[in-house]
């Protein structure tokens, strides 16, 4: 983005960003398919209840009878997390081209939560899910796939940035310091 000031600076900042997290996305939905081949377990539900509580919360009735309406919460079940991981890349490329400078480690962390809560917070405020009554096995199954999601969306978005320099050497670096507190959160 050298040359590039202002509102166009922000926006080519945002775009960028979005790009980083359909990325950061795809990599989630990639691992969640991985964990069901390796564990053999069902998909989630919890997206579809999640778009039935907010037409429920909201008044927006979702149209269609039967099969048609069913099979329209199933699509807007996964577009919201696919809105989650863009909206939250495009956050991340916004403050960046605002200025923003922090470290690869910082800014993982920073997306890793950022997903966490914009998926799971609306599920919780909408009681579809309680992160309280979670296991360790729930919550790793939930934050490994967030973790792939920052680690994607990081490179991603650190890659189309105005940033000459080679973050290659920090990405390493920080995909092995969570790959060590994932080792520890699963072993110990």
């Amino acid at each position: 983005m050298t040359g590039v000031t202002g509102p166009a600076r922000n926006l080519r900042g945002l775009l960028a960003g979005a790009a980083a997290g359909a990325a950061g996305t795809t990599t989630l939905d990639a691992v969640g398919y991985l964990d069901m081949v390796i564990r053999g377990r069902g998909e989630s539900t919890t997206p579809e209840v999640t778009v039935e509580r907010l037409s429920e919360t909201f008044h927006v009735p979702i149209p269609g009878d039967g099969d048609v309406r069913n099979n329209r919460v199933k699509g807007l079940g996964p577009l919201t997390g696919m809105a989650a991981g863009v909206g939250m890349g495009a956050l991340l490329g916004l403050a960046l081209s605002c200025g923003w400078r922090p470290s690869n480690a910082v800014l993982t962390a920073t997306a890793t939560t950022g997903a966490l809560i914009g998926t799971n917070g609306p599920m919780t405020v909408l009681r579809v899910t309680d992160p309280r009554t979670w296991s360790r096995s729930d919550w790793v199954a939930d934050i490994v796939p967030h973790v792939a999601y920052a680690l994607v969306t990081v490179a991603v978005v650190r890659g189309l940035g105005s940033d000459p320099a080679d973050h290659a050497g920090e990405i390493r670096t920080g995909m092995r310091q969570c790959g060590a507190a994932l080792r520890h959160a699963l072993c110990s």
